[in-house]
Protein backbone atom coordinates (compact mmCIF):
# COMPACT_ATOMS: atom_id res chain seq x y z
CA UNK A 1 0.00 0.00 0.00
CA UNK A 2 0.71 3.54 -0.90
CA UNK A 3 1.78 5.95 2.32
CA UNK A 4 0.75 9.27 0.24
CA UNK A 5 -2.29 9.82 -1.40
CA UNK A 6 -2.61 11.51 -4.94
CA UNK A 7 -5.36 14.23 -5.28
CA UNK A 8 -5.94 15.78 -8.59
CA UNK A 9 -8.71 18.51 -8.85
CA UNK A 10 -9.77 19.15 -12.55
CA UNK A 11 -12.01 22.29 -13.53
CA UNK A 12 -12.91 22.62 -17.15
CA UNK A 13 -9.72 25.35 -17.80
CA UNK A 14 -7.17 23.63 -16.31
CA UNK A 15 -5.51 20.74 -13.87
CA UNK A 16 -5.58 22.89 -11.01
CA UNK A 17 -3.29 20.69 -8.31
CA UNK A 18 -1.98 17.69 -8.69
CA UNK A 19 0.64 16.26 -6.06
CA UNK A 20 0.82 13.69 -3.23
CA UNK A 21 -0.92 14.83 0.10
CA UNK A 22 -1.53 13.23 3.42
CA UNK A 23 -5.49 14.28 3.64
CA UNK A 24 -8.07 15.52 2.09
CA UNK A 25 -11.01 17.69 3.17
CA UNK A 26 -13.77 17.62 0.75
CA UNK A 27 -16.92 20.42 1.29
CA UNK A 28 -19.38 17.03 0.05
CA UNK A 29 -23.00 17.77 -0.90
CA UNK A 30 -24.29 15.38 2.27
CA UNK A 31 -21.43 17.82 4.56
CA UNK A 32 -17.62 17.57 4.97
CA UNK A 33 -15.44 14.60 4.98
CA UNK A 34 -12.04 13.25 5.15
CA UNK A 35 -9.72 10.97 3.03
CA UNK A 36 -6.42 9.33 4.20
CA UNK A 37 -5.12 7.14 2.23
CA UNK A 38 -6.70 3.58 2.52
CA UNK A 39 -10.07 5.15 1.98
CA UNK A 40 -12.71 2.67 0.94
CA UNK A 41 -13.70 3.82 -2.55
CA UNK A 42 -16.62 6.24 -3.02
CA UNK A 43 -18.05 8.74 -5.24
CA UNK A 44 -19.45 12.12 -3.73
CA UNK A 45 -21.36 15.44 -4.86
CA UNK A 46 -19.38 18.25 -4.11
CA UNK A 47 -20.63 21.29 -2.89
CA UNK A 48 -19.07 25.27 -3.33
CA UNK A 49 -16.74 25.35 -0.61
CA UNK A 50 -13.43 25.26 1.01
CA UNK A 51 -11.22 22.36 0.07
CA UNK A 52 -7.97 21.80 2.50
CA UNK A 53 -5.45 19.17 2.15
CA UNK A 54 -2.23 18.70 4.08
CA UNK A 55 1.23 17.98 2.35
CA UNK A 56 4.66 18.25 3.95
CA UNK A 57 2.43 18.78 7.65
CA UNK A 58 1.46 22.25 5.74
CA UNK A 59 -2.45 23.12 4.91
CA UNK A 60 -3.07 23.81 1.42
CA UNK A 61 -6.44 25.56 0.89
CA UNK A 62 -8.67 26.06 -1.94
CA UNK A 63 -11.93 27.50 -2.44
CA UNK A 64 -14.04 25.03 -4.83
CA UNK A 65 -17.15 24.78 -6.97
CA UNK A 66 -19.77 22.03 -7.42
CA UNK A 67 -18.41 18.92 -9.14
CA UNK A 68 -17.84 15.38 -8.20
CA UNK A 69 -15.34 13.69 -6.26
CA UNK A 70 -13.81 9.94 -7.13
CA UNK A 71 -12.16 8.76 -3.55
CA UNK A 72 -10.03 5.49 -4.02
CA UNK A 73 -7.78 4.34 -1.67
CA UNK A 74 -4.63 5.27 -3.08
CA UNK A 75 -6.29 8.57 -5.01
CA UNK A 76 -8.72 11.63 -4.77
CA UNK A 77 -9.83 13.16 -8.10
CA UNK A 78 -12.34 16.48 -8.32
CA UNK A 79 -13.83 17.17 -11.32
CA UNK A 80 -15.25 20.87 -10.28
CA UNK A 81 -16.21 23.85 -12.06
CA UNK A 82 -13.84 26.13 -10.37
CA UNK A 83 -10.93 25.58 -8.14
CA UNK A 84 -8.72 28.96 -6.56
CA UNK A 85 -5.71 28.00 -4.37
CA UNK A 86 -6.02 30.55 -1.44
CA UNK A 87 -3.02 32.51 -2.08
CA UNK A 88 -4.20 33.76 -5.79
CA UNK A 89 -8.01 35.08 -4.31
CA UNK A 90 -8.39 38.60 -4.58
CA UNK A 91 -9.98 39.20 -1.29
CA UNK A 92 -11.00 42.93 -2.40
CA UNK A 93 -12.51 41.32 -5.36
CA UNK A 94 -14.58 38.71 -3.42
CA UNK A 95 -16.06 41.37 -1.32
CA UNK A 96 -16.94 43.65 -4.32
CA UNK A 97 -18.90 40.40 -5.72
CA UNK A 98 -20.38 39.92 -2.05
CA UNK A 99 -21.58 43.43 -2.00
CA UNK A 100 -22.96 43.07 -5.82
CA UNK A 101 -24.80 39.55 -4.92
CA UNK A 102 -26.52 40.91 -1.59
CA UNK A 103 -27.68 44.33 -3.92
CA UNK A 104 -29.00 42.01 -6.54
CA UNK A 105 -30.86 39.70 -3.50
CA UNK A 106 -32.17 42.10 -2.13
CA UNK A 107 -34.03 43.14 -5.09
CA UNK A 108 -35.00 39.66 -6.00
CA UNK A 109 -37.90 37.79 -4.55
CA UNK A 110 -37.68 33.95 -4.07
CA UNK A 111 -40.08 33.38 -6.84
CA UNK A 112 -37.62 35.12 -8.95
CA UNK A 113 -35.73 33.01 -11.89
CA UNK A 114 -32.10 35.04 -11.12
CA UNK A 115 -32.89 34.35 -7.26
CA UNK A 116 -30.67 31.09 -7.32
CA UNK A 117 -28.26 32.38 -9.70
CA UNK A 118 -27.84 35.58 -7.21
CA UNK A 119 -27.62 33.44 -4.20
CA UNK A 120 -25.27 31.06 -5.88
CA UNK A 121 -23.06 34.29 -6.59
CA UNK A 122 -23.17 35.14 -2.90
CA UNK A 123 -21.99 31.24 -1.43
CA UNK A 124 -18.96 31.48 -3.93
CA UNK A 125 -17.97 34.92 -2.90
CA UNK A 126 -18.42 34.34 0.59
CA UNK A 127 -16.12 30.67 0.22
CA UNK A 128 -13.34 32.86 -1.45
CA UNK A 129 -13.46 35.58 1.01
CA UNK A 130 -13.34 32.57 3.54
CA UNK A 131 -10.81 30.67 2.30
CA UNK A 132 -8.36 33.67 1.64
CA UNK A 133 -8.18 34.48 4.75
CA UNK A 134 -6.55 31.06 5.51
CA UNK A 135 -3.19 32.78 4.16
Amino acid sequence: MAEELMLEIVTPENLAFSDKVEEVTVPGSEGEFGVLIGHVPLLSAVNYGELNCTQNNKKIYFAIGTGYAEVTDVKVTLLVESAVRAEEIDAEEARREKDEAETELSKLGKDDPDFQKATDALTRAEVKLKVAEKV
